[in-house]
């Protein structure tokens, strides 16, 4: 089978995708994976064929106008307000993701939400298409409302809202896709999917009773770097004392770098503890930092968080699931999107304090949050939580899931 892998987003969304096509290759499938060209070393140090997508989608959210939105927004605010700047740059988005699908012929497209236009590439290839998502929100449900919205219930509404966060994308680019398809597909429709993937834990957010088999929620891809090694400088900071703090935010951007760093180092201070820090995509300063507190640029999550105390993070789905998969527990600080949504799971599981909010932000507040996260009882719920992310294979699922619903479409 010939599997073209489509994917938009931050590491967070791509990253996942590397592991699953991994996955699809030990399986004896051809396969390619189209997304930011920021992505293509990454791939490529794994064997992944590439088909490079533009990258100025996600090179957006460190512009001015990127970090803006981010700055003034919570949920699905930010990416309204990147609207103007997006609309110009989807065009060439959905041109060139239209000829890697084309050139590659695949028999079946996996497809992340953000790729609004390959429900109609597989109608103009004669192809199938599965959803491929790391988060949930694109199948309607009554269990839970959508997660790009800031609402922890909106109670007979939940399942209005998915419906809403699914035709939202659709509406916001109708003209330019109507644009599109009559111009590169010849007016091809969106063919009918063949299913949707969810790559999250139901341990994390359990399965809701009222969807079909034409869903599964596999457990998450891990891309697991078993063969990596602390650097000498890190190994010894983690030597030297206690189990630091990690502190990271993935791949958001630096809003107010300067200011947030000073308050990780009062809080940290303030509570006697160690911290490890994650300079990601600019959100955290690169400032001398005072002792008992190191500066990394990146490290795998698999590798490092069983080695850390308890993990301060964005609430990124994919670092909400590792920092759990290690046991840990969390303290979440939201910048946009789903975050917002993985925060209130973390603490409706008991494995995290209250939400920490980026607005109002302080030293006080954030070592409240750090001496929350040595709680015996929220230790031991995210210990146990751990065990069961770690017994799931999500991968596995995956590609039951897909060779399934595959031989029922053929």
């Amino acid at each position: 089978m010939r599997v073209s892998l489509h994917a938009l987003g931050t590491r967070g969304d791509v990253q996942p995708c590397i592991a699953l096509a991994l996955g699809l290759m030990r399986r004896g499938h051809a396969v390619q994976l189209a997304a930011p060209a920021q992505f293509e070393r990454m791939a490529a140090a794994r064997g992944v064929p590439f088909a490079p997508l533009p990258g100025e989608f996600l090179a957006l959210l460190d512009t001015p106008e990127g970090k803006a939105a981010i700055a003034g927004s919570k949920g699905f605010g930010a990416g309204l307000k990147l609207l103007k700047p997006l609309r110009p740059l989807m065009r060439r988005l959905l041109d060139a993701e239209w000829e890697a699908a084309r050139a590659f012929a695949p028999d079946l497209i996996l497809h992340h939400p953000k790729c609004i236009g390959a429900p109609a590439m597989a109608g103009r290839l004669g192809c199938a298409h599965i959803l491929a998502s790391p988060l949930p929100g694109f199948t309607p449900t009554a269990a839970f409302p959508s997660p790009l919205l800031p609402f922890a219930s909106l109670g007979p509404l939940n399942r209005l809202s998915h419906w809403l966060a699914i035709r939202g994308a659709q509406s916001l680019f109708a003209r330019l896709l109507r644009a599109w398809r009559a111009e590169q597909l010849g007016g091809a429709a969106p063919r009918p999917s063949a299913g949707t993937l969810y790559a999250y834990s139901r341990h994390i957010l359990p399965l809701p009773d009222d969807w079909g088999e034409d869903v599964c929620v596999t457990g998450n891809w891990f891309l697991d770097e078993p063969a990596w090694r602390p650097p000498e400088a890190l190994a010894a900071f983690l030597q030297a004392g206690p189990p630091p703090v990690y502190i990271g935010f993935g791949s958001m951007p630096g809003l107010d770098p300067a200011r947030l760093t000073a308050i990780i180092a009062e809080a940290l201070s303030r509570t006697g503890r160690r911290g490890l820090l994650a300079r990601g995509g600019g959100a955290i300063g690169a400032a001398a930092l005072p002792p008992g507190i190191m500066a990394i640029d990146e490290a795998p999550h698999d590798q490092l968080l069983p080695l850390v105390h308890a993990v301060i993070h964005h609430g990124g789905a994919g670092t909400t699931a590792a920092a759990l998969r290690a046991g840990k527990p969390c303290a979440i600080l939201p910048f946009f999107g789903d975050q917002p949504f993985w925060a209130r799971r973390i603490t409706g599981l008991g494995v995290g304090p209250p939400t920490l909010d980026r607005r109002t932000l302080s030293a006080e507040s954030l070592a409240t949050a750090i001496a929350a996260l040595d709680a015996p009882p929220m230790r031991a719920r995210a210990a146990s939580l751990g065990a069961r992310i770690r017994a799931e294979d999500g991968i596995a699922a995956a590609l039951a899931f897909i060779e399934k619903r595959m031989r029922r479409a053929g």
